[in-house]
């Protein structure tokens, strides 16, 4: 019972500072990877990473696994703005490397879709 006396006000504390919530854009990329190269797929994807992180607008990006389904890869990707992803970085030569470099490894195209909201990685980096 102490500890969640001592919790609550810090959970209002930080409700409290709006001025640290800002608003963000995250491309939501669903990639279909074959199910013989799914051991191959994250070395791949760290080998054209920085073809990603160098972008005008990155802010970070998570790229996580499927559990029921480990063929299934979501990655999310924080920009400053919908223009720094499409047609920024969509548009650039390092995106047609990043896509070059992983096509071998999925089974069907992959889908994107944005979303806005907060900043949820404030104080936090995702790699």
């Amino acid at each position: 019972m102490r500890l969640i006396l001592r919790l609550i006000p810090q959970v209002r504390a930080f409700e409290r500072k709006p001025q640290l919530e800002r608003t963000i854009i995250y491309e939501i990329a669903l990639l279909p990877v074959l199910d013989e190269r799914i051991d191959k797929f994250r070395p791949a994807f760290a080998k054209v990473a920085p073809l990603l992180t160098n972008s005008k607008g990155y802010c970070g990006h998570v790229l996580a696994q499927g559990v029921e389904s480990p063929q299934h890869f979501s990655l999310i990707v924080q920009w400053k703005s919908l223009e720094d992803h499409a047609p920024g970085f969509e548009a650039s030569k390092e995106h047609r490397k990043f896509m070059l470099g992983l096509q071998e490894y999925f089974s069907a195209e992959p889908t994107v879709h944005h979303i806005e909201g907060p900043d949820f990685s404030i104080g936090e980096h995702l790699a």
